[in-house]
């Protein structure tokens, strides 16, 4: 089975990035708004209790923080992507160096880990460079508190959904 592990922002940032996502993204039905701290990979369900004890390890030991969406971003030409870049990226960068210690260090990532939250992919060249034009313009200030992080794993038809989270350390 296909699984990864993804942080799930507030309620009010998961609104107003589903006001893109519904234009912007082909995914937009399969999983909420999500920031991915670990690529999706395979995993045989004999092993899914050693991820389990992983997931649980990392979270005791990582406290709970705030992440600021500050501006969009784009990793064209590498990809189409639209996202809302965070300004917290070590911290992010740090939970996600944790998770690809251990039991998940096998499953290696096709791309380098920036910490982002999608919302647009798979658009034309031309459309990408006037979306990215115009949401560029757009001042973004939302905040917010990631207090766990989830397990989710993906269904035949392509939907995303939470197997276990994991709560983090309180402040």
């Amino acid at each position: 089975m296909k699984y990864s592990v993804v942080i799930f922002p507030s309620s009010k940032v998961q609104e107003i990035a589903n006001s893109y996502r519904k234009r912007y993204d082909p995914t937009y039905a399969t999983i909420p708004p999500f920031m991915r701290l670990k690529e999706a990979f395979e995993l045989d369900e004999a092993n899914l209790p050693e991820l389990v004890a992983h997931l649980q390890q990392v979270a005791d030991s990582t406290e709970a923080f705030t992440l600021n969406f500050h501006r969009v971003g784009t990793f064209h030409p590498t990809t189409n992507v639209i996202y809302f870049s965070v300004q917290e990226k070590d911290t992010v960068t740090a939970l996600h160096d944790k998770l690809n210690e251990g039991c998940l260090s096998a499953h290696k990532e096709t791309f380098a880990f920036v910490p982002h939250l999608t919302i647009g992919r798979d658009l034309p060249s031309d459309e990408l460079k006037d979306v990215v034009g115009q949401l560029g313009m757009t001042k973004l200030d939302l905040q917010s508190e990631i207090d766990r992080i989830h397990l989710v794993y993906q269904l035949e038809d392509g939907v995303w959904n939470v197997h276990q989270t994991f709560l983090l350390k309180k402040v």
